[in-house]
């Protein structure tokens, strides 16, 4: 018998709903003003950088594209993970786990990338308005992908070692939902500093 078979006895809310998702789900209520408050920021010193450069010479839309497809692909390969987890089909499992979390390091490597661009060409933290709240905006967004990717990559360990099955898919499930608002996080981000200019 795995471990998995040992899973902690859910705890439901007076709504039905297991105490862990309505606890994150409050805690994502937390990032969610977070991130609202960066993008403001961003917002509000928007066009008022006096030095360059300036995002229409420096932001390269068709390689962040590729980022953001990518990053949404990793959505579809976490939802693909629940639903094997849920059924106990561990094999596909442990298959989609591992590509939502390398898909998520494809996407911080593209940032890493875009990140070192910037820096050559002479945009920093402390060059102009504009560099300032774009690294740290889409910097604090790049960690929490990559506590993702090591949330994920904790899992696939815990599925290979067979302790992680059905008996576990709510654990499975707060992962997803904290995959999906980091990834539409994203679709904002990158509408807000890339597409809108």
């Amino acid at each position: 018998m795995t471990h998995a078979a040992h899973a902690p006895t859910a705890h439901y809310t007076s709504m039905g709903l297991d105490s862990r998702k309505m606890a994150f789900w409050a805690f994502i209520g937390s990032e969610c003003l977070l991130f609202g408050s960066l993008i403001s920021t961003y917002l509000v010193y928007k066009g008022r950088s006096v030095v360059g450069p300036y995002p229409h010479d420096i932001l390269n839309i068709p390689f962040t594209s590729v980022s953001t497809f990518d990053l949404l692909m990793s959505s579809l390969m976490m939802v693909l993970a629940l639903a094997a987890v849920q059924r106990g089909d561990m094999k596909w499992g442990k298959i989609w786990l591992f590509s939502t979390a390398l898909l998520g390091l494809v996407f911080l490597g593209g940032q890493v990338i875009e990140f070192t661009e910037f820096v050559h060409k002479g945009l920093t933290m402390s060059t102009n308005l504009f560099g300032c709240t774009f690294f740290v905006l889409t910097g604090t967004h790049g960690a929490h992908v990559a506590v993702g990717v090591l949330w994920l990559l904790t899992l696939w360990v815990r599925a290979l070692q067979g302790r992680l099955g059905p008996a576990n898919a709510m654990t499975v499930e707060i992962t997803g939902l904290y995959w999906h608002f980091v990834d539409v996080v994203w679709i904002i981000i990158f509408t807000v500093v890339y597409l809108i200019q």
